[in-house]
């Protein structure tokens, strides 16, 4: 049974999080769902911070095999690429501590040094409720938010759902594509599309 890509409104105005009510779910075209998270470092991260950039966010979970295709190359090319038109990258990892998948935050930071990623900032959500009220399904699942805070992308890193590594440079890079449109001040090409990847370990 397929996992619901998004929360009702009720649902989501009812889940509270550092003292925070999540607003209503994310559809692209209207306004992103707000959000603190603790980094790596023990460090709050508001979503609200960044207003006024592009902000991408970017499901992470080193223990998946999507992921790990994406990290060697790929994925820090795109935040390397990403930060030099001055946007922000943020990775987050739903990953609940029970699952086998689980990295402590020290543990995390060190995987994401190891394979020299960039994001601005690698974030926490164990309890999920952030990547459920953006209906994150799979990892790595990528969303776009304009300088306006609207939600203008959601779905894949690229075409391709598979995790082979020859397949990147076949795939219809969405990720880049819609980073350059945004730049060039154009319409997105493409603004939601298949996410793939493994199933985000959630809280139950």
């Amino acid at each position: 049974m397929q996992r619901r890509s998004f929360l009702s409104a009720a649902a989501a105005a009812a889940i509270l999080m550092q003292g925070h009510a999540m607003a209503a779910p994310a559809v692209v075209g209207q306004s992103a769902p707000g959000f603190t998270l603790t980094d790596t470092a023990g460090k709050p991260v508001r979503l609200a911070d960044f207003k006024g950039k592009t902000v991408v966010l970017e499901w992470n979970n080193p223990g998946c095999p999507f992921v790990r295709k994406h990290y060697q190359g790929n994925m820090q090319s795109l935040q390397k690429e990403a930060a030099a038109q001055g946007v922000v990258w943020l990775a987050i990892n739903s990953t609940e501590t029970a699952s086998g998948d689980y990295l402590s935050p020290a543990q995390l930071a060190r995987w994401m040094q190891d394979k020299q990623a960039v994001p601005t900032a690698t974030l926490m959500d164990e309890d999920g409720v952030v990547g459920k009220a953006y209906g994150a399904r799979v990892t790595p699942h990528m969303y776009i938010v304009n300088a306006q805070g609207v939600l203008v992308y959601a779905g894949g890193i690229d075409s391709i759902p598979s995790s082979r590594v020859d397949d990147i440079p076949k795939a219809n890079p969405y990720i880049r594509q819609a980073l350059g449109e945004i730049k060039a001040g154009k319409p997105l090409s493409v603004s939601t599309s298949q996410a793939y990847g493994c199933s985000v370990k959630y809280k139950s």
